[in-house]
């Protein structure tokens, strides 16, 4: 059977519209370029289980595109003779594919993608498939603007990029340092502690909060998609019960320096949060966090091993309230 989801076509589309166009050009070139659809993978008929389905199409998803033995029209608006911008939006659908997977699955699948675009690249270097196909991961898995960015799942393609002989020293050693960075606060790990310090100058730390729940929040005051985050929170009518009755825990920590600003926003936090600053800084010069953009949210269980990690707003809010 051809693997085929609806929900995740229909995701996928969404994702097209925030990260980028990705849309069939209307220039004559377009017209006239010989184009093919996708090539879907196809599901062997013996595997009949839906999670064992979605790990082979997970693997196997571009085994027909990423093919050496494949021979298209490859230029700036086809990709093996497949149109470029179904080709991102199989991306997009394979990636929000890898997020309904286990990690360990879904790196795997990163990892497979990789080397048959590397191999590809080997056979013909004319082929535009390596170079298209790593744009677009880089793009989808790693962008901080992405809705369906995982730095974990990223991190096993970015390994083998920091692997490769097709770049060169510099570039892996690039490479080796975002490997580096993607493994700081993996989830399933313990979220690393820090200091901090409210507006009356009381210091406390991360694991001195007690909660079941944690919601880490990197913010800035000013921020329009901060403001957005927290005005759901604060939409939420059961958010203050959890909070008091110790089942949730709101830490929003300012990284940066400008402390006048930040005091002057404090209204618009609520205050059964822990509202705080960084005194020290090491949240950013030290890269205890690899916040690469503000907000960023995760989300930490009772010990403080981290569910979700730079995680959207949705998502927060669905594995806290339930809906």
């Amino acid at each position: 059977m051809i693997f085929c989801m609806k929900r995740i076509l229909i995701y996928a589309m969404a994702v097209l519209a925030v990260v980028g166009c990705g849309g069939r050009t209307t220039s004559k070139k377009a017209d006239i370029s010989p184009t093919l659809p996708f090539p879907q993978v196809q599901v062997p008929a013996m595997i009949e289980d839906r999670e064992e389905a979605m790990e082979y199409a997970a693997l196997h998803y571009f085994d027909k595109l990423a093919d050496p033995a494949r021979k298209g029209v490859c230029d700036s608006l086809t990709v093996a003779s497949v149109a470029a911008g179904e080709v991102e939006q199989a991306v997009s659908s394979w990636c929000y594919l890898l997020d309904n997977l286990p990690l360990p699955t879904a790196r795997k699948a990163a990892s497979r993608l990789f080397q048959r675009a590397e191999s590809c690249e080997m056979a013909d270097t004319s082929s535009n498939v390596f170079e298209s196909i790593v744009a677009l991961v880089d793009r989808y898995l790693y962008d901080p603007n992405s809705p369906v960015r995982n730095e974990d799942i990223y991190q096993a393609f970015v390994q083998e990029k920091s692997l490769s002989s097709l770049f060169t020293d510099e570039q892996r050693q690039g490479f080796a340092e975002t490997v580096r960075r993607c493994g700081l606060n993996q989830v399933g790990t313990r979220a690393a502690d820090f200091i901090f310090s409210d507006r009356n100058g009381r210091t406390g730390h991360l694991y001195g909060v007690k909660a079941e729940t944690t919601i880490l929040f990197f913010s800035n005051p000013g921020c329009n998609a901060c403001k957005e985050i927290i005005d759901a929170l604060k939409s939420r009518p059961e958010m203050e019960d959890m909070i008091k009755s110790g089942d949730l825990a709101v830490v929003n920590v300012y990284i940066d320096e400008d402390l006048g600003e930040w005091y002057g926003y404090m209204g618009e936090y609520p205050l059964s949060w822990h509202n705080v600053y960084d005194p020290n800084l090491v949240i950013r010069n030290d890269l205890l966090y690899d916040v690469r953009a503000i907000p960023s949210l995760y989300l930490l269980n009772r010990d403080k091993i981290v569910l979700l990690k730079d995680t959207t707003t949705e998502k927060l809010l669905a594995s806290v309230f339930g809906n």
